[in-house]
């Protein structure tokens, strides 16, 4: 369904000439709106093309309490902001102004530091107060006024929870046309919130409707509370709660008031269940309920008057194996407890990956990025900062989606990995792994992974074909049928023959197998490029203001003349790939003609080899790493080198220097360091470090999506 409309706005000045865009300024009228969504949305745009980002509140709550959304977008962004920077002043002051008749002076004072951090960054990001904030005797919109004088292009964003269609149309007409009496330049109108019916009529209200608006569908589950939610809202006291647990999702609140066997008939998935410590017979009936496959998994269980379990049933859940439930104590009684409950707003914090996620995925499914990209006018630069690395990724990645099988879905860590995936949009995800059981373990981790498709591999349907296909490989290698078969029952072997015969676009293993696990039956199934004769690795090492290949830094241990061009030759197509302009540097302690050694003349011979086989790709070696980055060393030892002093691909002689200058710089200068990267390889498979974190996985899924959508 398409989810926008477009009417192309163009910036002129009072000349005609197209102006460029500096800043937005993003505002709602209403809390709950969706203002910090639609600031990370625009926050992704902007980190994916410019280094040097600002983020900027004219008005706060209070000043000495941190605000929640300059908190989270400068620590997720990583913005090089400090924190009173941006902002400018509580709505305290705000009011006080204003009443004494100093607009103007408030004004001026907020544009001033707000021409402060313009002019030290390439884009500034605002987002206004919530109106229903401030007194309702202020007579005049503050965001607009100060837009309007900041010269920011304005998006207006309206909450379509409680409003019939024909209000929200009416609402965007009013605020629209309010925009261009107050002399602000319209961005882009977001409809948030919207059910379906709302939405297919909102489609047909705004078909020919003049300015850019985006329609957003309503996600229940950015509007649930978390448990972290609770804890802080009310002050609740955790008793039992893991590190995982504090983004949990509460779907429904329910008050145990009715006996164990009455009261099992209304537990909910996700529900928050308030009951008296001292009801041993509910806290083991849910806890029974968490192992038992006939019953919902709840997300929390609260004790009101901070009362605490008899110390044999604490006992008991403590010994307790694989799988709990979070426990939290409040000083209030049942009834006070449900109440405040319902009245607590839901937040989107830094450690809510599954709702950043989810918010992500759904702005970058409904919004059309390029066309803000372009509207934007962003400017590229040669800075690439880890962060803007990792959102072209996912750009890339979701732009082309492919479908990834992974086949270790016993691995919590895979699980928690493809949930940020599925919610990204980054790819579609094939789980392998017994159904019921899987989504056992999913529910009971407070995941959702109902999108993802889960294959049984060992009652599959598949299962004929690929033994059948696997046998005809490699009979000739001496394989039997039986053997064939019992490949086929491991699941990498299994999850790489999808990806050969098409089932799959792409595989990621290694968080509990070996790297000879997943390179195994890819050598034996899929087999290299025509143009490699080895697979290879690279580190994509993401500098500071660069990101740099690195390879071979896992795979190949003592790489001959032709196998070392092999690399360099593989690793300069992984580059380009990923919009790295490729000036391969072939590493050796010596540059030039200055050494000599066995070792010397391997790298010597190899950059020869690769210099007949293609003849415009920018190699240089043998050369030595410092010569290879420093240009100031490069002018002295080559001073004639196009790749000399700014290489991009570094190729190291073995496995044993490269694995140690991979990690010598990664642990020295804060580099991150994605990959292993599998390359050489005719269809993408990817290897995992066993261990890997879970944003490790996320990384390698999305460039194992993108190394599919190339070769496709």
């Amino acid at each position: 369904m398409l989810s926008l409309f477009r009417y192309t706005n163009i910036y002129l000045n009072k000349y005609g000439y197209i102006m460029k865009i500096k800043s937005l300024f993003i505002s709602a009228q209403e809390v709950n709106a969706g203002m910090l969504f639609i600031s990370m949305g625009m926050m992704e745009i902007l980190k994916r093309n410019l280094h040097k980002v600002a983020f900027f509140r004219p008005i706060i709550h209070k000043k000495d309490v941190r605000d929640g959304d300059i908190d989270f977008i400068l620590k997720r962004y990583d913005l090089d902001i400090e924190y009173e920077d941006a902002f400018g002043f509580d709505i305290d002051y705000v009011e006080d102004m204003i009443s004494q008749k100093k607009t103007k002076q408030l004004i001026n004072q907020l544009l001033t530091k707000f021409k402060k951090l313009e002019k030290e960054y390439d884009f500034v990001l605002c987002e206004g107060i919530r109106l229903s904030f401030l007194n309702a005797n202020i007579n005049f919109d503050i965001n607009i006024k100060l837009a309007q004088n900041f010269g920011s292009p304005y998006i207006n964003i309206i909450n379509a929870k409680n409003d019939t269609a024909k209000e929200i149309f009416e609402s965007v007409k009013i605020e629209n046309e309010t925009l261009e009496s107050q002399g602000c330049t319209h961005f882009a109108t977001f409809i948030n919130r919207l059910d379906y019916k709302k939405y297919i009529a909102l489609e047909k209200k705004l078909k020919n409707y003049e300015y850019t608006t985006y329609l957003l569908s309503e996600v229940e589950e950015l509007s649930l509370l978390s448990i972290q939610d609770v804890i802080e809202s009310i002050g609740a006291k955790p008793i039992l709660l893991a590190d995982e647990d504090h983004t949990r999702s509460i779907r429904n609140v329910k008050v145990a008031a009715l006996s164990l066997d009455n009261f099992l008939e209304y537990i909910e998935e996700d529900d928050l269940v308030i009951v008296p410590a001292d009801r041993s017979d509910i806290i083991l009936g849910v806890l029974g309920a968490l192992y038992s496959n006939a019953y919902p998994n709840i997300s929390c269980i609260v004790f009101p008057f901070d009362m605490k379990a008899h110390k044999n049933i604490k006992k008991l859940i403590e010994g307790l194996d694989q799988f709990n439930i979070p426990i939290l104590s409040v000083p209030m009684d049942t009834y006070q407890t449900a109440r405040a409950i319902s009245k607590i707003h839901s937040r989107i914090r830094l450690e809510s990956h599954r709702k950043i996620a989810l918010s992500l995925g759904l702005f970058n499914a409904n919004i059309d990025t390029q066309y803000i990209e372009n509207k934007i006018a962003t400017t590229q630069s040669d800075v690439m900062t880890p962060i803007m690395f990792e959102y072209k990724l996912f750009d890339m990645a979701s732009s082309n989606k492919k479908t990834i099988v992974l086949p270790e879905s016993d691995d919590e860590r895979i699980l928690r990995a493809a949930e940020i995936i599925l919610h990204r949009g980054v790819a579609d995800i094939i789980l392998l792994g017994n159904t019921e059981q899987l989504k056992e373990n999913y529910l009971r981790l407070g995941l959702d992974l109902s999108s993802a498709t889960i294959i049984d591999h060992s009652n599959s349907p598949l299962m004929q074909e690929f033994v059948d296909t696997f046998f005809e490989m490699r009979k000739h290698k001496g394989l039997t049928y039986e053997a064939a078969q019992d490949a086929m029952l491991h699941v990498t072997y299994f999850a790489t023959m999808m990806v050969e015969l098409g089932y799959a676009d792409g595989m990621v293993s290694g968080a509990i197998h070996s790297t000879g696990d997943t390179i195994r039956p890819a050598l034996q199934i899929i087999k290299t490029t025509a143009d490699v004769s080895v697979v290879s690795s690279v580190f994509f090492m993401c500098l500071e203001t660069k990101v740099l290949v690195y390879g071979d830094c896992a795979v190949n241990q003592d790489p001959d003349a032709q196998t070392l061009a092999d690399i360099a030759i593989a690793s300069a197509a992984t580059a380009s790939a990923f919009a790295i302009e490729p000036k391969v540097a072939m590493l050796s302690y010596s540059t030039g003609g200055s050494g000599s050694g066995a070792d010397v003349e391997k790298v010597r011979e190899a950059t020869k080899i690769v210099k007949l086989r293609d003849t415009e790709l920018l190699v240089e070696g043998p050369i030595q790493y410092d010569a290879a980055v420093n240009m100031a060393v490069a002018k002295k030892k080559l001073p004639n080198s196009k790749v000399a002093g700014q290489a991009s691909v570094f190729i190291f002689p073995d496995l044993n220097t490269g694995n140690n200058t991979y990690k010598a710089v990664q642990r020295s200068s804060g580099a991150v360091a994605i990959g292993p990267i599998l390359q050489g390889l005719k269809k993408p498979v990817n290897d995992l470090s066993r261990g890997c974190l879970v944003a490790d996985i996320v990384n390698t899924v999305a460039i194992t999506a993108i190394q599919a959508g190339q070769k496709s």
